[in-house]
């Protein structure tokens, strides 16, 4: 493990239209100190050939292949690969700001914290803001986290020195392994720091899951009552506040 070094970890799934975006993103870093590991996850596009040029213009960035099996496959074969302290996740079409793991590593060794996430724009697929930006502050623990996902994937940022690497849950077939994967952390970390400067850009297309609030109530529940075993009362209970908090959270 380095212990400068952040590894940055992709799945890529079908991304030719905006896997460049992302990475020239990731080249832009005003932090020079990182590994960017894409994980082609069985692509039929082009998106392959894309990285692949990458690769040879900067060793940072690297290239490495499986059938598909799913984002939460793709991440795990990402942090296995990982030689970071610290592990991020960046889809293959959202973005950085140049200043973002500059600031979140400035908040990391500010406030001691293990884990932190912050604020960010949402966008379409022209770059343009779709939504009012995604704002954060202060912390979340665990049970602030059941109730609303306030760490979004593209602006979490984990210390693994003292607890090792985390693993996504592959089983969940790609629905809610990425809200697992930040509750497994806090049960561990306990706290959470957030970073309120909008550092990045989400990026929302038509048929985002993280939108359609339909699709994802099933599995949903199923974290609250199969996965965290929080009890039928509970679990209705954590689940009507998500509900609730993603109406308001998308409604803007």
């Amino acid at each position: 493990m380095q212990d400068n070094l952040v590894s940055i970890i992709t799945p890529l799934y079908n991304g030719e239209r905006f896997v460049a975006q992302t990475i020239e993103s990731v080249l832009a870093q005003s932090y020079p100190h990182w590994e960017m590991i894409i994980i082609n996850d069985g692509s039929k596009d082009n998106s392959e050939a894309i990285v692949k040029a990458y690769t040879e213009k900067d060793s940072r960035i690297k290239l490495f292949s499986q059938q598909n099996a799913g984002s939460a496959a793709a991440r795990n074969n990402g942090i296995r690969r990982a030689e970071g302290r610290y592990i991020a996740l960046l889809d293959a079409d959202d973005l950085w700001d140049s200043n973002f793991l500059e600031s979140q590593l400035a908040l990391m060794q500010k406030t001691n914290a293990q884990l932190v996430y912050a604020s960010h724009r949402r966008i379409d697929e022209n770059n343009n803001e779709c939504l009012k930006p995604f704002l954060v502050s202060g912390t979340t623990d665990y049970y602030g986290l059941l109730k609303t996902c306030s760490i979004s994937c593209l602006t979490g940022l984990y210390d693994s020195k003292e607890f090792g690497k985390m693993y996504l849950r592959e089983d969940l077939k790609s629905l809610r392994d990425d809200f697992v994967f930040w509750l497994s952390i806090l049960k561990k970390v306990k706290v959470a720091y957030a970073n309120p400067e909008v550092i990045a850009s989400y990026r929302i297309l038509g048929n985002s899951t993280s939108r359609n609030k339909k699709k994802v109530i099933k599995p949903q529940f199923r974290v609250y009552y199969e996965i965290e075993k929080l009890g039928l009362v509970k679990s209705i209970y954590y689940l009507i506040s998500w509900a609730i908090n993603g109406y308001l959270k998308y409604r803007k």
